[in-house]
């Protein structure tokens, strides 16, 4: 099991081998919840740049290196893509949270501007890492008993999270289950 802290923009996960339970799928959703906690780090460096939150061409190559890769990795990449789009929609869930607050309140705004250069190749590495936590789960995820397990992870995994990324890991994982 690994342990996963969101405070303000730092993320920090100390991870166990993956896949140690096959009838868990507590891997896969803190591998999403990492995931949309790196939303705080994109809502930043968009933040007062007038550069909006929805990237339609980005979104686009996420999804279509999605198909390719969950492909190669033997699953259905309509149904990977499904997923993903998820995953994207609570980023945005979480990015559009933060620019409210921001808005609302001043002194909350971000002092540092990351860049989104250093921090998609982090977004990239954790989508890989849930595509290969769809494949060793694929099994568990067609099983009529993947939705009470994937309530399970989700209550086990929000209890590491603030209310902003349980909503967005509440938005990340719908298409989970087959």
């Amino acid at each position: 099991m690994r342990s996963l802290l969101v405070t303000g923009a730092v993320i920090v996960a100390l991870a166990t081998p993956a896949h140690a339970d096959p009838d868990s799928l507590d891997p896969l959703l803190h591998a999403a919840a990492e995931r949309v906690a790196t939303a705080d780090q994109v809502a930043a460096a968009k933040w007062g740049t007038g550069q909006p939150i929805d990237d339609p061409a980005r979104e686009q190559q996420v999804l279509d290196a999605v198909a390719r890769k969950s492909a190669e990795l033997g699953l259905d990449p309509a149904a990977a893509q499904r997923i993903f789009r998820d995953q994207i929609e609570a980023s945005k869930v979480v990015q559009h949270a933060l620019h409210d607050r921001w808005a609302a309140s001043p002194d909350e705004q971000p002092t540092e501007r990351p860049d989104l250069g250093e921090i998609r190749p982090v977004i990239d590495r954790l989508n890989d890492e849930i595509l290969l936590e769809l494949r060793d789960t694929r099994q568990l995820r067609e099983h009529p008993s993947c939705k009470g397990r994937l309530a399970g992870s989700f209550n086990r995994t929000r209890a590491e999270l603030d209310h902003l990324h349980t909503t967005g890991l509440a938005r990340a994982i719908p298409s989970v289950c087959s």
